[in-house]
């Protein structure tokens, strides 16, 4: 089994202890002559687990220059706008940006999904100020304090998701998959509403070429083993494919959906070696139930009409 460290040289894992459990979601801060950089801010409700993260690191808020957000779900993108009142730049994928200067839509359907644990779960989601907010291309280099990201546009778990490379490491968000620290099991995220196996898959093709010797993704810490991670992640990908063509033919309600799906996950989890201890982490990060519904979605939009 690879190593996995919380802290490497120049990059430190902020772990933001989501709903006092610890590895779920990170924060990571990467330093600079002039203070510090963050790929992530977690959601509104993590605020006093990272300004604690950023005290034990020797900075304060106001020493954050640069937010990257891979995307703008609520536990990636939430704090944005109030790290951007105290003066960071908040950088994002251009179909992500309108959500971040006009919340309301995102949160409006993000309250149908989450209902009165809205506020419990995510907190207060901000706008972010127009002038600190800047919108970026596929493949552009941006250069903060002699620090050079590279954000490669990679849809399938979100149409407006990045992943950044930064020197030997990948920060890859959401398309990199869940996996728990010091685990050689890999799940999808596949929440609602653009969930996309096609488009996935060719993401991860992407990633393959690029050569980097480190992946980070946001759930959860910094991984040495690249080439296994990807790998694992097709596989993945592929069983999650033929769960879905066993069961969604018969067109399930959502609550059997999260049911077989729950008892399938646990399974293999189970199978590949990961403690019982482990397993809720992984259900804190990666939600079952918010899974059923993008599986459903992805179906009906994507699949069903290929089986008539």
């Amino acid at each position: 089994m690879s190593k996995h460290h919380l802290n490497t040289a120049k990059v430190t894992t902020i772990d933001l202890n989501f709903l006092g459990r610890s590895g779920a979601i990170a924060s990571y801060l990467i330093r600079h002559a002039q203070g510090a950089v963050l790929i992530e801010s977690g959601p509104g409700s993590t605020l006093a687990s990272l300004i604690s993260g950023l005290s034990a690191n020797g900075y304060q808020p106001t020493d954050i220059s640069d937010v990257f957000l891979t995307h703008i779900h609520l536990d990636h993108a939430g704090a944005a706008g109030w790290l951007a009142r105290q003066g960071a730049r908040i950088h994002v994928h251009p179909n992500g940006a309108p959500h971040l200067l006009n919340p309301e839509k995102l949160l409006a359907s993000a309250a149908r999904i989450y209902g009165d644990q809205m506020d419990i779960l995510w907190g207060e989601f901000l706008p972010v100020l127009p002038k600190k907010l800047f919108v970026h291309t596929d493949g552009e280099v941006i250069e903060v304090e002699g620090l050079r990201f590279r954000p490669l546009d990679t849809p399938g778990h979100a149409d407006h998701h990045f992943v950044y490379l930064h020197d030997d490491i990948c920060f890859s968000g959401d398309i990199g998959g869940v996996r728990m620290p010091n685990t050689n099991h890999l799940r999808l995220p596949m929440p609602p509403p653009e969930l996309h196996l096609e488009k996935w898959r060719s993401s991860l093709e992407r990633l393959e070429k690029e050569g980097f010797k480190r992946i980070a993704p946001t759930h959860f810490g910094i991984f040495t083993d690249p080439e296994w991670h990807l790998a694992a992640l097709s596989k993945t990908i592929a069983a999650v494919d033929a769960w879905m063509a066993a069961v969604m033919p018969t067109n399930p309600p959502v609550e059997e959906i999260n049911q077989r799906l729950t008892i399938w996950a646990h399974e293999r989890a189970i199978d590949e070696g990961v403690p019982e201890d482990q397993l809720q982490a992984y259900e804190s990060a990666n939600p079952t139930w918010m899974s059923g519904y993008g599986i459903q979605r992805y179906w009906r939009k994507f699949r069903q009409e290929q089986k008539v």
